[in-house]
């Protein structure tokens, strides 16, 4: 028999995306969609790109059109932030008090920014990138002409320190790195990014941490380990969020880098499912994982709703996500925490190219940087989207087959897959 009441914590993509597709999976009982902020769900990755650039609105960037709460009965608690989940009684407690009742519980929580803990982190001008109002306060300094340090490049660092520079930000990116994004593309890959933000003007300092944020009241230089120092008006650190665990630890949840759950979304607590960036996720592929992508976001939260209502799929989406830094595009699928070498597909120069992550002759993973097509859109064809069965069916492929543009990747995998079958 279906849940009577669901209750969702988190309206963030994954817990607003889940409140929907519960009713269009037929759910006719109690939704409640509570979240610590004010504002109706929204999509966060504009925050680093257009809108903090200032070319999106936030109306446009919802999750669901405003009028879908109402429509469809989930009742809204935003602004409202939860304090306590008793698994025994199934309730949640919220800040004000109230115990709310619960037949099946989703938490959404996402994760914070990880603290700066460096000296100088308190001095006014000192930003990290979450939320709409940190966008909103780094958009107000980010001025044409004014100077900033991005610490980090990582997704968020990147993002911004080309977003900043398309405002006629004069910017200096520090990472410890020895390229842009190098832990998730490799330093091959990276070293192409790396070249494209030279060209736009970021002056890179690689290699290098922050040893302190100084000046008087408000931040006006960064000290670098190296001893080098950087003059600034602000400084923007992406230095990566935490996952927030909190709630479901103190209730008695397994977490590990996030909460632990199963193939169906379903924590160690009866009857508590969770989705999204605070999830460490049991994945038939690549084992145990969290990724803090949108498209996770956006697809775990479905599959969690159908897992509440007795589906039996196991969530097994082959994760995938983009990033866009200028006019270049950079799209990824799979999961590849290491790899035996990169094969390239183009020539890397060029900034069209296909990279495949590959391990003990299995692609784990793919890169396409401008390379057309997306691999999760039917109507297109690109050649990333056959990356997507080299790797769900775990295909082996020579290495200067992929790396040969004269050799078709369709009909590689239409080889690959039958001669699979037939073993």
């Amino acid at each position: 028999m279906n849940p009577q009441r669901i209750v969702i914590i988190g309206a963030g993509l994954a817990g607003a995306t889940a409140a929907v597709t519960l009713r269009d999976e037929g759910f006719d009982g109690e939704i409640q969609l509570i979240g610590a902020e004010r504002q109706l769900p929204y999509n966060r990755p504009p925050l680093s790109k257009g809108y903090l650039r200032g070319e999106e609105r936030l109306e446009d960037q919802l999750v669901n059109p405003p009028g879908i709460y109402a429509e469809k009965s989930i009742r809204l608690g935003l602004g409202t932030r939860a304090m306590a989940i008793d698994a025994t009684k199934k309730h949640v407690e919220v800040e004000d008090g109230e115990r709310i009742a619960y037949d099946r519980l989703l938490v959404a929580t996402g994760g914070r920014n990880r603290s700066v803990s460096i000296p100088g982190a308190e001095l006014d001008g000192v930003l990290q990138l979450r939320t709409v109002e940190e966008s909103d306060r780094i958009r107000a300094r980010a001025q044409r002409g004014r100077r900033a340090v991005v610490v980090g490049l990582g997704f968020i660092g990147s993002e911004v320190a080309a977003s900043l520079r398309q405002l006629g930000v004069e910017v200096t990116a520090l990472a410890p790195d020895r390229a842009p994004l190098a832990r998730v593309l490799g330093e091959e890959v990276g070293e192409v990014l790396a070249a494209i933000h030279r060209e736009k003007g970021v002056e890179l300092v690689l290699g290098d941490s922050v040893a302190a944020f100084e000046g008087s009241g408000r931040v006006e230089r960064v000290r670098a380990t190296s001893g080098r120092v950087v003059e600034c008006d602000f400084v923007v650190a992406g230095i990566g969020i935490v996952p927030n665990t909190e709630l479901l630890a103190a209730a008695g949840a397994r977490v590990d880098n996030g909460v632990l759950v199963d193939e169906h979304c379903r924590t160690s607590l009866p009857d508590v499912y969770a989705a999204g960036d605070v999830t460490n996720h049991q994945h038939p592929i690549f084992g145990r994982l969290r990724v803090e992508h949108w498209n996770n976001g956006f697809q775990q939260g479905k599959a969690a709703a159908r897992a509440m209502l007795g589906g039996t799929r196991p969530y097994d989406y082959l994760h995938t996500f983009w990033s866009d830094q200028y006019e270049h595009m950079i799209e990824y699928v799979g999961f590849a925490k290491s790899w035996d070498r990169v094969v390239f597909r183009g020539r890397p120069e060029t900034r069209k190219f296909l990279g495949f992550y590959v391990k003990d002759g299995l692609v784990r993973a793919a890169v396409g940087i401008n390379s057309g097509g997306d691999p999760e859109d039917p109507k297109t064809d690109g050649e990333l989207k056959s990356a997507v069965s080299l790797i769900r069916d775990r295909l082996k492929v020579q290495p200067e087959r992929l790396a040969d543009e004269d050799v078709d990747l369709r009909r590689l995998v239409e080889t690959g897959s039958a001669a699979a079958e037939k073993r």
